[in-house]
């Protein structure tokens, strides 16, 4: 008797769920055979304030993470004064950037093999241990490794903490949850820039990383006392670690080509060219690898279907669009509205918060409507609208910032639809490999998208402008005539980004989501 047959001569005495049911059932043969189907656990029995305690404690998490992809920002030029080394300091940023993207799809599928709580308590330990050694650091390449170290650890929580998610809320009533992540992300990622230019300016630079101890310590005490009763779906099996570090090794590769490609190195140089075919070499052979292995580190039919695919596609657009557009704008501002650089900053506020509004109404539509996705559609088509007025048209600052918050809106419908309905089209035990392998994708398009703009902005201006953060000095010398018609190209890219999402959605296969309705909802509260 195989496994599928021992489970259904024992469903009255373990009753899985129906989504579980038919997730097995819609697997296909070549990703999970019937020899090596997981025994899956029934749901814990958590009760509405344990589940609230687990949200709350993996929010703080994800806080964590956010708020260091940006706090180190504003600290910079301390960090270099006190070290006496400005030419390296971008590498403090880089650092991260690159364990981060490197190790997302690493801890997702590590995840759905040892389990979600090992994973976070290694990720939070890593980023922990990180941070201290960062505060610590006696010159800037001490540094430098810390911030990488802390990368790892940082590059682990965001899809590790996408999948607890998975295991406590039915897919169904995922979707509110993941804009209230969506939110605590734009809110670290806004947040992060004034607290450390705050700390640099009245503490310490090493306070920006000493406030993630207590931080990690209270997301770790509210988290796992309740992680036992999380029910388990991860399987235990061999691990591929020659096709992870081939996977690993290509991200690093490509992410180090986009970013020197067009700064230290020119984008035709032979550095650039032969890194450019380091990494393709390297993708190819985890292609060939993954192909012949039993059991891959990240099963290629995996991506392919009629969900996984589009829904990677789109929300690789969406991220790309608007890390793109918040990297450049301040530019635009300061050349063109002659803003200072903290105004810049609040100026991309609107981007930023208004696009949590649109994951909120995404996540609601979700655990009420049939046809979920139709309002990442409508979402999607309305931002293309409004970033193609952004391109066509030359407006005042308010006209702009209203319409860029009218962009945000509906960019901000795709995230939810998005990683729900990935997580949706697979078995629960592959949940962590394929929420991994969305961060990853997500991040990659993300880098591709900031070097991309920046080089429209550079072919467009005709002169060599430095764009990404120190940029201050050179904006008087761009005509504000000039800076309007070279952003023209970089909105029209924005658009064909969201134009491109809404296609895919369009495409992408709408399953149907498991998990109450909210009528149903509202009755068993009552």
């Amino acid at each position: 008797m195989n496994k599928f047959e021992r489970q259904s001569s024992s469903a009255d005495t373990q009753t899985l769920p129906d989504d579980i049911a038919e997730e097995l059932s819609r697997l296909p043969s070549e990703v999970l055979s019937v020899d090596d189907a997981p025994s899956l656990a029934p749901p814990a029995p958590l009760s509405q304030d344990e589940v609230r305690t687990i949200v709350i404690s993996l929010m703080l998490t994800m806080f964590l993470a956010a708020l260091d992809q940006t706090i180190v920002a504003t600290a910079l030029p301390t960090i270099g004064r006190q070290f006496h080394d400005v030419s390296n300091l971008s590498w403090v940023i880089t650092a991260y950037l690159l364990a981060s993207t490197a190790v997302a799809p690493v801890f997702g599928t590590l995840s759905d093999i040892y389990g979600r709580r090992v994973m976070i308590i290694i990720s939070l330990s890593l980023f922990v241990a990180g941070s201290v050694l960062c505060a610590i650091a006696p010159n800037l390449p001490m540094l430098i490794l810390a911030r990488g170290l802390q990368g790892l650890g940082g590059g682990g929580i965001m899809p590790v903490v996408q999948t607890v998610i998975s295991d406590v809320v039915s897919p169904r009533e995922r979707g509110q949850y993941q804009a209230y992540f969506s939110s605590v992300w734009m809110v670290g990622g806004i947040l992060g820039p004034v607290i450390g230019g705050v700390f640099a300016q009245h503490l310490h630079w090493s306070m920006i990383f000493w406030i993630n101890v207590p931080l990690a310590v209270a997301a770790i005490a509210l988290l796992l006392p309740r992680m036992k009763k999380i029910p388990v779906f991860h399987r235990k099996r061999k691990v591929d670690w020659l096709g992870g570090v081939l996977l690993m090794a290509s991200a690093v590769v490509f992410m180090l080509v986009l970013t020197w490609g067009g700064t230290r190195f020119p984008w035709l140089s032979p550095t650039v060219l032969a890194m450019v075919g380091g990494a393709v070499a390297l993708a190819v052979t985890f292609v060939w690898h993954a192909r012949r292995a039993d059991e891959p580190f990240l099963p290629l039919p995996l991506l392919g279907g009629s969900v996984v695919p589009f829904g990677l596609t789109a929300g690789g657009c969406a991220l790309g669009a608007i890390t793109g557009l918040t990297v450049q704008l301040p530019l635009y501002y300061e050349a063109v509205y002659h803003l200072s650089a903290s105004e810049a900053g609040l100026a991309l506020i609107p981007l930023a918060a208004v696009s949590t509004v649109g994951a909120a109404v995404a996540g609601r539509t979700m655990a009420r409507a049939k046809h979920y996705k139709r309002v990442a559609i409508v979402g999607t088509s309305w931002a293309a609208l409004c970033g193609l007025g952004l391109t066509l048209t030359t407006l005042p600052l308010w006209a702009l910032l209203t319409l860029m918050a009218a962009f945000a809106l509906g960019l901000g419908t795709t995230f939810p639809v998005c990683v729900v309905s990935v997580q949706n089209s697979v078995a629960r035990p592959q949940v962590g490999t394929i929420t991994g392998a969305l961060n990853f994708f997500r991040s990659l398009m993300s880098s591709f998208t900031v070097a991309a703009f920046a080089a429209i902005l550079l072919i467009a201006l005709g002169a060599d402008v430095p764009l990404a953060g120190e940029h201050h000095g050179a904006v008087n010398a761009i005509p504000a005539e000039d800076m309007r018609h070279a952003f023209r190209y970089v909105f029209g890219a924005a658009t064909a980004l969201m134009a491109g999402a809404a296609l895919c959605l369009i495409m992408m296969e709408e399953r149907p989501l498991a998990g109450p309705s909210v009528t149903q909802q509202v009755e068993m509260a009552e």
